[in-house]
């Protein structure tokens, strides 16, 4: 085989090779452009800032894309959760407690969207959708529509200040180090092979014995579990939390990550890590067209057109594919 076949093959099935190569490219274009202002710690703790949210829900996201499933609602339960937290430690219980719960309820309303889609047989778009509507409602009933600051540890110099997000560069290693764990979750446990078992062929992986509503399930409760997670940790880095934030901007984001990294919507195949990959190129995009001169309006067009150059790529590589192992 030609070296130019090899190198074609490595890209083919090493889907996050693709998003690697462009977000290398951004990077050393705006390094040239704007210089030592973007690769300053500043600018880049700004990169990381953008890339974390994004990320966090776009890992959680790759689960349920896998299935052919969507959460709509993770958006805005990486902005609940840490509303949870702060009712809670306002009430008196020790930051701990307040964490542990908050991440409790987060992982509440991953199961209530699984369990609604895989036992009425509503479509998980539908359900996502209904509930992220209802978080956001309630954030605004119980805040009445107020900021809220201080957050908890936010601030602090102590370890666990710092490790929780008090540090800047804390979420984006929260989100790194959840990269790692639910990559090796997804490529090298049994449950990794039942997710894509299922999400590749639902009618076979059930005559396989693999119970795919509890997949499913679980699946929906990891997605929250991750979004409340790094929301926690996010809203201690800021210090802040406004409810008129709204997720479904945070899910737009995090799927078109998904998709720059690799994961196909239509389940079966895909990539945590090219997830991660695709949240840091839109976090490199943004901070680079900021420093550039670039109005912050015309970021969306960039970020739509990256979108669809990444997914006409995957198209092309699916059939480049499909024709390799039909010869």
């Amino acid at each position: 085989m030609s070296p130019g076949r090899r190198v074609l093959r490595l890209f083919l099935y090493q889907r996050e090779l693709t998003p690697i190569v462009i977000t290398i490219a951004l990077f050393l274009y705006f390094t040239i452009k704007a210089g030592s202002t973007f690769t300053d710690s500043l600018s880049l703790s700004s990169a990381a800032g953008y890339a974390g949210p994004i990320g966090a829900i776009a890992i959680g996201q790759v689960l349920l894309l896998v299935l052919a499933e969507i959460d709509l609602s993770a958006g805005q339960v990486f902005l609940f959760t840490p509303w949870m937290m702060y009712w809670m430690h306002n009430d008196g219980l020790p930051i701990v407690i307040a964490i542990l719960i908050a991440l409790l309820a987060a992982c509440l309303v991953g199961a209530i969207n699984g369990l609604i889609t895989v036992r009425l047989n509503v479509p998980s778009f539908v359900t996502t959708l209904a509930t992220n509507f209802i978080l956001y409602g309630l954030v605004l009933v119980e805040s009445n529509d107020a900021e809220a600051s201080p957050i908890p540890l936010s601030g602090h110099t102590g370890f666990a200040s710092q490790l929780m997000g008090a540090w800047k560069w804390s979420e984006i290693l929260w989100v790194v180090a959840l990269t790692i764990l639910l990559g090796a979750m997804l490529n090298r446990t049994r449950f990794g092979v039942r997710i894509i078992a299922t999400g590749g062929n639902l009618i076979g992986a059930a005559e396989a014995g693999v119970p795919i509503r509890r997949v499913k399930v679980w699946c929906f409760v990891l997605c929250s579990f991750l979004a409340g997670l790094v929301g926690i940790v996010d809203s201690i880095k800021y210090g802040t939390l406004d409810p008129g934030n709204f997720g479904v901007d945070y899910i737009l984001y995090a799927v078109g990550a998904c998709v720059i990294g690799g994961t196909a919507l239509t389940g079966g195949r895909g990539t945590v890590l090219g997830a991660l990959i695709g949240a840091i190129l839109i976090g490199i995009l943004e901070d680079g067209l900021t420093l550039t001169g670039v109005s912050t309006n015309q970021f969306f067009i960039y970020v739509g057109v990256v979108i669809i150059i990444a997914m006409a790529l995957n198209v092309q590589f699916d059939r480049l594919i499909a024709r390799s192992r039909s010869r």
